[in-house]
């Protein structure tokens, strides 16, 4: 076979490709995006303007009728107690222990079904401080699990950042103007808590969400 022969049935098969290609397509349609887990960002964007995040949160709710999850984040941490007086179902707890200029760990607790609020909150809290104690060590990293251990441990913590909670847009709509609520971010309706990846919005960002500064001291405990 020549070369040029050879090149034309090379050419001829890619077209024959092509078309299956093009046939499958146009009958079968593309399939609807599955988001994978932890892919519905629930929070901003790394470095995104604090003012633009918010501004674009009220187009993000769910359409009249409709349920969806959503990240209510609060302008400070609230205790436990305050935080099981929302009016809607929370399904889980961000808690931090939060340090003047240190940065310290978001613990995301999933809150126990059929337990009342109250107490699955608390039980969440001290699964944190679980958490916070079982990464003690040496060095600055030990000494701030130790200090958030210690905050934790306290049932009336200032420590919890936001909830997941699931509503409709009319409840969703109430609770962003609630006092203290900083922002509800609602993900699409459908979605499901294994698909989240949250990201809350800290109080000390106030202009962009930038990593806040880590050069406070730690109190070993």
């Amino acid at each position: 076979m020549t070369t040029r022969r050879r090149l034309a049935v090379l050419g001829a098969c890619a077209v024959v490709a092509l078309l299956v290609a093009w046939y499958a397509g146009s009958r079968f349609g593309p399939a609807a995006p599955v988001a994978a887990a932890g892919t519905v960002r629930l929070g901003p964007e790394a470095g995104e303007s604090v003012a633009g995040y918010l501004a674009r949160l009220p187009a993000e709710l769910p359409p009249p009728g409709a349920v969806a999850p959503a990240l209510v984040q609060f302008d400070q941490e609230r205790t436990p107690a305050e935080t099981a007086a929302l009016p809607v179902p929370i399904t889980t707890a961000v808690f931090r222990a939060p340090m003047h200029r240190v940065q310290t760990a978001l613990r995301f607790e999933p809150l126990e079904q059929g337990v009342p609020v109250p107490a699955a909150l608390d039980n969440a809290r001290a699964r944190a401080a679980a958490a916070a104690e079982a990464r003690r060590g040496p060095g600055r990293s030990g000494d701030v699990a130790a200090a958030e251990s210690g905050a934790l441990a306290d049932a009336g913590c200032r420590c919890v950042l936001a909830v997941v909670v699931t509503a409709d847009r009319a409840a969703l709509e109430a609770l962003a103007r609630s006092p203290g609520v900083r922002a509800v971010h609602a993900a699409p309706a459908g979605t499901t808590l294994r698909e989240l990846a949250l990201s809350p919005l800290l109080p000390e960002q106030t202009e962009r969400a930038d990593p806040p500064p880590d050069d406070g001291s730690v109190t070993p405990q």
